[in-house]
């Protein structure tokens, strides 16, 4: 899953990126609020923590600019004002969640988390495929009720997959939005990790899970 941070305290930011990154999230860190609403606009993210107080821009016109033009990729702001008025000038802008500063990280994952399961389209707590099923807030992936173990880009890529089963994923979508980055057609480190998940995920088992569309990219649906 993919997320625009647009803080520009250098600190703040970095350490919000590095939690992020370790929960297996793809993070972009923007600390100017007009880039961030620019690259807000060009890019599918699937989350955005905007901070209030921003240069060039404040975060409180990033997400009417957003709203306005139809983006609906939630919103988590982050911001030192912890005034009522505050908070509720934040949400009723479009805004989806409001965290003060200083804030516990924990508390910052579990709202992430939160957000990209309300996000989800009809998507519950617990993501679950047939008889696969994976649980984002405790990160426990089972088949048949027997726990799989994954690295944490095994991780991404397989939530990446479950939240939007029945749909075909390109590789440069995968690449986006699991490695943060331009898709390189002269690797196939995603066909790599694909092959691992299936292994994991398929291998022994009648109903394969993962599919590959050829001539287009992986799909994860029941058969």
């Amino acid at each position: 899953m993919r997320v625009l941070v647009i803080e520009d305290e250098t600190k703040v930011g970095c350490f919000i990126k590095r939690a992020l990154e370790e929960e297996s999230y793809a993070v972009d860190l923007c600390e100017d609020g007009a880039k961030g609403l620019e690259m807000a606009l060009g890019t599918n993210y699937d989350l955005l923590v905007v901070d209030l107080m921003l240069p060039s821009m404040p975060g409180l016109d990033i997400v009417k600019n957003l709203r306005r033009e139809r983006v609906q990729t939630p919103i988590l702001i982050l911001s030192a004002q912890s005034q009522v008025d505050q908070r509720v000038k934040g949400l009723d802008a479009g805004a989806d969640d409001y965290l003060t500063k200083p804030f516990a990280i924990d508390e910052l994952l579990a709202r992430v988390r939160a957000l990209l399961r309300r996000g989800a389209t009809e998507s519950p707590g617990i993501l679950q495929v047939d008889d696969l099923m994976l649980n984002p807030a405790t990160r426990e992936v089972t088949r048949g009720g027997q726990r799989i173990d994954l690295t944490l880009k095994e991780y991404a890529l397989l939530e990446y997959l479950m939240r939007h089963t029945g749909r075909v994923l390109t590789r440069p979508m995968i690449s986006e939005h699991v490695w943060n980055h331009d898709f390189d057609t002269f690797t196939n480190v995603i066909d790599v990790y694909v092959n691992y998940l299936r292994n994991k995920i398929d291998r022994g088992r009648p109903r394969k899970l993962i599919h590959t569309i050829r001539g287009s990219g992986y799909m994860l649906k029941a058969d």
